[in-house]
C-alpha cells in the first residue's frame, strides 16, 4: 500500500497487498510477506523477515541490534512467521553471532510491551503476557504460556504446553506440560486446563501427573526420578519429551514446592 507519511527503504520487499499506516520506518534488508498490517509509528529495522497476516501494533520495533556487548555489527535476522500478534511497544531483537537470527514461530501473541533478546527461539501458539521478557539465548517451546511481568533469565528453556504465573522469575528450565510460580520458581502442578483444551485425553493427563509426581512431590533427586520414571513408567510420546527435556537441561529445572519456603 502506498503511504506517503511512511518510510519504506527501496531496498525492502513488501507485497503489494500489506497495509501501512503513517509515520512507520521500514529499513533495508527487510521481507514482510502478504496480508500483514503494520501499525503507525512501527520501527521494522535491518535483518527483519515478516510472515504473512501478521499484525504489528503502534509503537512495535522489530530488528533492532542485539543489546549485547559482544555483538559487532555481524549479519543477523529476526524471523517472524505467519499470523502473529505484535502489541504496542514490543520489541524483538535480532540475534548475534551464537546463531545468527531470533525466531517467533506462527499464530503466535505477543502482548504490550514485550522484550525478546537476541537469539532467542519462540515456537508456534505462545502467549506472552504484557511486559514478559526473555534475555537472550532462551527457548520458548510451542503452546507455552508466560505471564505479565515475567522475566526469563538467559539460556533458559520453557517446554511445550507450560504456564508460568505472572511475576514469576525464571532462572531455572520450566518443563513440558507444567505450571511454575512462586519465589523461588517452583512446580505448583499440571497445566491440566490447557492440555484439556488442546484435546488431550484424561488417561494422557493422568500419566503426566504420575511422572511430575515422581519428579517433584516424592522427595526423589532428579537423577533418581529419571531411573524410576524409566523403569517403571510406560514409555509413551510425553513420558519421553519429559525425559528429553531434562537430559538436555542446561541449567536445570525448577524445584518442586515445598511449604517449608513459607515459613
Amino acid at each position: 500500500m502506498n503511504q506517503p507519511l511512511a518510510y519504506v527503504n527501496p531496498q525492502a520487499k513488501v507485497a503489494a497487498n500489506v497495509v501501512i499506516e503513517p509515520f512507520v520506518s521500514i529499513d533495508k534488508n527487510v521481507i514482510i510477506e502478504e496480508g500483514t498490517w503494520i501499525g503507525s509509528n512501527v520501527t521494522i529495522m535491518e535483518g527483519a523477515r515478516i510472515g504473512k497476516n501478521c499484525k504489528i501494533f503502534p509503537g512495535a520495533v522489530i530488528s533492532a541490534i542485539p543489546q549485547d556487548m559482544k555483538f559487532a555489527g555481524e549479519e543477523t535476522i529476526v524471523k517472524i512467521g505467519n499470523n502473529v500478534i505484535i502489541r504496542e511497544f514490543a520489541t524483538i531483537n535480532r540475534g548475534t553471532k551464537a546463531s545468527y537470527e531470533t525466531v517467533v514461530g506462527d499464530n503466535t501473541l505477543l502482548m504490550a510491551y514485550v522484550h525478546i533478546a537476541h537469539d532467542c527461539v519462540v515456537g508456534s501458539n505462545v502467549i506472552m503476557a504484557n511486559a514478559a521478557m526473555l534475555a537472550g539465548h532462551c527457548i520458548v517451546d510451542d503452546w507455552a504460556i508466560i505471564g505479565g511481568m515475567v522475566p526469563v533469565h538467559q539460556f533458559c528453556h520453557i517446554g511445550t504446553h507450560s504456564i508460568i504465573a505472572g511475576g514469576t522469575g525464571v532462572g531455572k528450565d520450566v518443563p513440558p506440560y507444567t505450571k511454575a510460580a512462586r519465589d523461588p520458581l517452583s512446580y505448583v502442578g499440571v497445566n491440566s486446563i490447557g492440555l484439556r483444551r488442546r484435546g488431550f485425553s484424561p488417561e494422557v493427563i493422568n500419566k503426566i501427573q504420575e511422572i511430575y509426581r515422581i519428579i517433584f512431590i516424592k522427595g526423589y533427586n532428579v537423577s533418581q526420578a529419571v531411573e524410576i520414571i524409566e523403569a517403571k513408567v510406560e514409555a509413551t510420546r510425553e513420558r519421553d519429551e519429559i525425559l528429553s527435556f531434562i537430559a538436555n537441561s542446561s541449567r536445570g529445572i525448577m524445584k518442586g514446592y515445598s511449604k517449608m519456603r513459607e515459613k
